[in-house]
């Protein structure tokens, strides 16, 4: 396998992580974020920093999701009293919190970032067998919480927090579950990206890079396992298939978001189920 498509490959992995872990806070349990690169710029700068002082790599990635999961939790805490567009500009604040504490601290490389970062000991295709097996079980453990009673009652959150309070559901337990664990996932995804490109700065995890993910989100179908692991794959590999959108990338997720939510608010698993019961009409 030739070393472009390998990182091509990982790129992917690392991709779909993200927007799964993402996913498990807004799709599955209807919670905005437009702060998620924060939590994957904790989980990088936590495992880099490891890694940097000597320490193996599999612990400083596991320090990382627990670093994220922990600062989820606290945002969560922080966030039970706001919904809906209060909850999208808190969480937007988190992001540019982060962002402002990366960039004044010298330690954490500042505006210069962090370089030189250990290579995992892997080898290029190991490490991508390690990323795509922790792609392959974010994906189990996506499609097992969404049939399980933990997926159910975060359906109801989603659905009415009101009323799945008064079924006596507890509300704040469950915004709480789903933030540690898609923060976590999202420190996984970080640690990954650091270790595979071994420099980031605070623009790796910027407010575009939270809108990048939010838009593997919508684009695959909000709550929608499938689709969000094809719309991160796609999506992913679309600046380096064709770098001039690597300039205008805000605008092109722009339009394609909006497109989205015109033509198809279901996101492509909505479009392709209905492409599906089409033709199935016609053949009956």
């Amino acid at each position: 396998m030739m070393a472009y498509e390998i990182s091509l490959l990982i790129v992917m992995g690392i991709s779909i992580t993200a927007g799964l872990s993402l996913n498990l806070i807004t799709g599955f349990c209807g919670q905005i974020s437009l702060g998620h690169a924060a939590f994957m710029g904790i989980g990088a700068y936590t495992s880099a920093l490891m890694t940097k002082n000597g320490l193996p790599f599999f612990p400083s990635l596991a320090a990382g999701m627990l670093t994220a999961g922990i600062a989820g939790i606290f945002v969560g805490l922080c966030s039970l009293r706001v919904r809906h567009d209060f909850l999208a500009i808190t969480t937007m604040g988190v992001g540019f919190l982060f962002l402002g504490i990366v960039r004044q601290q010298d330690a954490l490389g500042g505006e210069m970032g962090i370089s030189g970062i250990p290579d995992p000991g892997l080898g290029r295709i190991g490490f991508l067998l390690f990323v795509m097996g922790c792609a392959a079980l974010v994906v189990y453990l996506s499609l097992y919480m969404k049939r399980s009673w933990l997926g159910f009652a975060f359906d109801a959150v989603a659905d009415d927090e009101d009323t799945a309070g008064m079924l006596g559901l507890d509300v704040t337990q469950f915004k709480l579950i789903a933030f540690a664990i898609g923060t976590s996932l999202a420190g996984l995804a970080g640690g990954l990206y650091a270790h595979n490109i071994r420099f980031i700065d605070p623009d790796s995890f910027g407010f575009v890079e939270s809108i990048t993910v939010l838009s593997m989100v919508v684009i695959g179908g909000i709550g929608s396992v499938w689709g969000v692991v094809i719309a991160s794959a796609v999506l992913s590999v679309l600046p380096l298939w064709f770098q001039f959108i690597e300039d205008y990338k805000l605008l092109v997720y722009g339009l394609l978001l909006f497109s989205v939510m015109r033509f198809s608010p279901g996101g492509l698993s909505a479009l392709c189920f209905n492409i599906f019961s089409f033709f199935r009409k016609k053949l009956t």
